[in-house]
């Protein structure tokens, strides 16, 4: 009696094909170990015989569900959309598959989404977290359950816990030194809320160029607020209804120069003729002129690649130390 679809298993391919089990669940993963010939055919018999892999009975053979979660605050924009394409990728490589979450900027429901993942039984989790994310219980309960984490970008100072970030605070330093260097002397910060690692390490960096170069911060111009182009927008006309502008603004985010961009064009103020602007980040598209101040940007894509990496080696070595992983930012001209 023939099988059905859903009962056929990898023996059964290995079987017909003449080759080991082992080989088959290699080349179905895309290993670089098998061949593309062999790929080839094991990959035509999995179609023809319609098979599906069995990740329940996989889960229980190894007690990996080789299913990561990975919680995001959001998915616009650039960074977002282009780590989580380099997480994915490096993932299918290492043969795991992603479960994505979106807390769009809410603790709540990222604390909610971290439950349903540990419920799922994912091998491990990757998380950058909300803006306004300051307590860590959610967190605290994934470490007390041994469930490998890695946090990214965004994070907390969390015990034991492995991360990746970029130095943001010499990012910050470094972009407005460069802004003084080119001889702006009133710098306006639309700054990321002090209370998340992030906002606070890039609004020390800003304070600290400012010491260094013996610059004078002005209250009205120092402004936190969060990482979207709202922000921006509204600091920027906080700031313009003063009376009173800067000759540069620097913001901690792309999004946030963005909302910048827009409010200024909306009152008619010209950037950067009439006021210049530089941030941290980057965009497949930049609206600003060629003429604009540069700015820093993040090394997206070998983040991705490192969270992965982090990852995989804290679920095959559970007992090895956290890995604290500090990335630089490089200027754009």
């Amino acid at each position: 009696m023939m099988k059905k679809p859903s009962q056929i298993t990898l023996n059964d391919l290995a079987v017909e094909l003449g080759v080991s089990r082992v080989t088959v669940s290699k080349a179905l993963r895309d290993h670089p170990d098998i061949s593309s010939a062999t790929k080839k055919r094991v990959r035509d018999l999995a179609e023809e015989r319609g098979y599906s892999p069995n990740m329940m009975a996989r889960s229980l053979s190894s007690r990996r569900s080789h299913i990561i979660g990975l919680v995001v605050p959001k998915i616009t924009d650039y960074f977002y959309p282009t780590i989580i394409k380099a997480i994915y990728d490096a993932m299918y490589r290492n043969g795991y598959e992603v479960l994505l979450a979106v807390s769009y900027e809410d603790p709540k429901r990222e604390a909610q989404h971290i439950e349903s993942l540990m419920a799922m039984r994912v091998d491990g989790l990757l998380v950058s977290v909300t803006e306004n994310t300051s307590a860590p219980s959610a967190f605290e309960k994934v470490t007390r359950m041994g469930i490998p984490m890695v946090m990214f970008d965004r994070i907390l100072d969390i015990s034991g816990v492995s991360c990746v970030r970029v130095d943001d605070r010499m990012a910050a330093y470094r972009t407005v030194e460069h802004a003084i260097e080119k001889g702006y002397s009133h710098i306006a910060n639309l700054a990321c809320y002090a209370t998340n690692p992030v906002g606070r390490d890039r609004l020390q960096g800003f304070r600290d160029a400012m010491h260094d170069h013996g610059l004078a911060i002005e209250p009205e111009w120092l402004i936190e607020g969060g990482f979207s182009k709202s922000h921006g927008y509204e600091g920027f006309m906080r700031i313009y209804r003063s009376g009173r502008l800067p000759e540069i603004i620097f913001t901690a985010g792309f999004s946030v120069a963005l909302g910048v961009y827009k409010a200024a064009a909306e009152v008619g103020v010209r950037i950067p003729e009439d006021i210049d602007l530089t941030f941290i980040g980057d965009g497949e598209v930049n609206p600003f002129s060629s003429k604009s101040l540069s700015h820093m940007v993040l090394p997206v894509e070998t983040m991705g690649d490192k969270v992965v990496e982090v990852l995989i080696d804290t679920i095959n070595n559970p007992q090895r130390a956290p890995h604290q992983i500090v990335l630089e930012a490089h200027l754009k001209e």
